[in-house]
């Protein structure tokens, strides 16, 4: 038997991704955003509204970096979802990470993060139905921790996943199929 379970944010897991900026000052910001994901293979969708101070930023820089959050910095992940940047102006040195400008856009790559995307403003969907910020990905750098050969092993990135039932996250790093090829034993 199924049950109704009052809520609209059914879609699990999200993604814990970290946005990050440059101030108008050229410090750093940085925010937590579960509502995000590719529209194709090199652009970026984060339904951000306007108030943000990193939307903001977006619209000003024409760049931004999106991490994909680890268990490993949970916390600091956290902090930047229950803290805004209009209110808090250095919480990114609160947080104690580092991070390095990019060579690629004008945009600050957070160094603890194992995977960051490097994106270059397209455009701001507003309205309805509008998706917020959209981007083209030019760029993605994996930490050498996370790498088996050339390639990126997300048992080795720890990802978090947020949880709209609960509230919790939850570690994604454990492989239990082949996409694109186990579904063929039904064909």
């Amino acid at each position: 038997m199924r049950k109704n379970i009052k809520t609209t944010e059914a879609i699990f897991p999200m993604p814990v991704l970290l946005v990050a900026t440059y101030n108008d000052d050229g410090t750093i910001d940085v925010m937590n955003a579960a509502w995000g994901t590719m529209i194709s293979r090199d652009i970026v969708a984060l339904n951000l509204t306007e108030t943000h101070k990193t939307v903001k930023n977006i619209k000003e820089r024409k760049a931004f970096t999106v991490s994909i959050a680890d268990a490993k910095h949970i916390v600091e992940a956290d902090y930047f979802g229950v803290v805004s940047g209009n209110d808090t102006k250095n919480k990114f040195e609160i947080s104690g990470l580092t991070a390095v400008k990019s060579e690629n856009i004008d945009a600050p790559i957070i160094t603890e993060f194992p995977l960051c995307m490097e994106c270059e403003f397209i455009e701001y969907q507003s309205g309805e139905y509008g998706c917020g910020v959209v981007a083209k990905v030019v760029n993605v750098t994996a930490d050498e921790s996370v790498m088996n050969g050339d390639k990126v092993d997300i048992s080795l990135v720890n990802a978090i996943a947020f949880d709209p039932y609960t509230h919790g996250y939850y570690k994604v790093n454990e492989r239990v199929g082949n996409a694109f090829k186990d579904g063929l034993q039904l064909k």
